[in-house]
């Protein structure tokens, strides 16, 4: 299968250039061609904004044409107390400052198991709370096998019950990790519902069970994610919105804006252009 995926509808997370600031990365972006980013609040300053305000942040993205598409992340979304609230308002606020569109949610990720009740109850919390800033949500399965959300299909249905606008984001990396993901996927998510694709790659042989965050890349014609059939399958099914790269290896410290740029432009012809 042939794609042919506007450009527009690709995204950069900014995991894959953790030593550039973000007036340097969102005009990285801009030489590709592309126009929007993610933000995250992992990187090494440990703020969203870095050094610099939400309003300065916003101003940079519009001189240089940047939509800011999301911010990640909420952690636990699904175990909520106090200090995950005020982490989600922060978060929130932060959003509404650099105009980012939405917020991704990641479930808890240490063994402790969630019911699907008390996951309902969390997204019935936060549902107001994105309201009454004006923010998406974004549901992320994760699906290591200490995860307490592992299925898409599952994750959907709780939205659902919960009665709350979320929407969901499809991982490919999560999506291969967990083993009953292809069982469940077409009949059991709607594309309809998906709010944004991440896209990485793997070639590391070990056993998917002991693949981590580290091993995640670039696509590539031997990527055992098989990302870019992951891609094929969502356009045959519909989906129309946007693919964002969120490789996470540490070999990316030591990229150059050259490394990025050609591994993003790879990565892209990979997914339009190759047999």
């Amino acid at each position: 299968m042939t794609l042919s995926i506007a450009t527009s509808r690709f995204c950069i997370n900014r995991k894959i250039a953790p030593n550039l600031s973000i007036e340097r990365f969102f005009n990285l972006v801009t030489q590709l061609g592309i126009n929007k980013v993610e933000l995250r609040n992992d990187m090494k300053s440990g703020r969203v904004t870095d050094d610099l305000t939400g309003q300065e942040v916003n101003a940079l993205a519009r001189q240089s044409g940047i939509e800011i598409v999301t911010i990640n992340a909420v952690y636990p979304f699904n175990q909520l107390n106090e200090a995950v609230l005020q982490r989600t308002r922060q978060l929130l606020s932060d959003a509404q400052a650099v105009g980012a569109a939405s917020l991704v949610l990641c479930p808890l990720n240490d063994g402790t198991p969630i019911s699907a009740a008390d996951t309902i109850a969390a997204l019935k919390t936060l549902g107001p709370l994105f309201a009454e800033f004006g923010i998406q949500g974004l549901v992320e399965p994760l699906g290591f096998p200490q995860s307490s959300l592992r299925s898409a299909a599952l994750a959907q249905t709780l939205i659902k019950e919960a009665g709350v606008p979320f929407r969901l984001l499809i991982d490919t990396f999560h999506h291969h990790l967990y083993e009953d993901a292809e069982k469940a996927f077409e009949q059991g998510v709607d594309v309809q519902q998906i709010g944004l694709v991440h896209l990485s790659g793997v070639t590391d042989p070990r056993p998917v069970a002991q693949l981590t965050d580290e091993e995640r890349i670039m696509l590539s014609a031997d990527d055992r994610l098989r990302s870019k059939q992951q891609v094929e399958r969502l356009e045959k099914m519909g989906y129309t919105g946007l693919y964002a790269f969120e490789p996470f290896s540490s070999m990316m410290n030591d990229w150059q804006d050259a490394d990025i740029i050609r591994e993003i432009r790879n990565s892209i012809h990979l997914l339009n252009y190759s047999a």
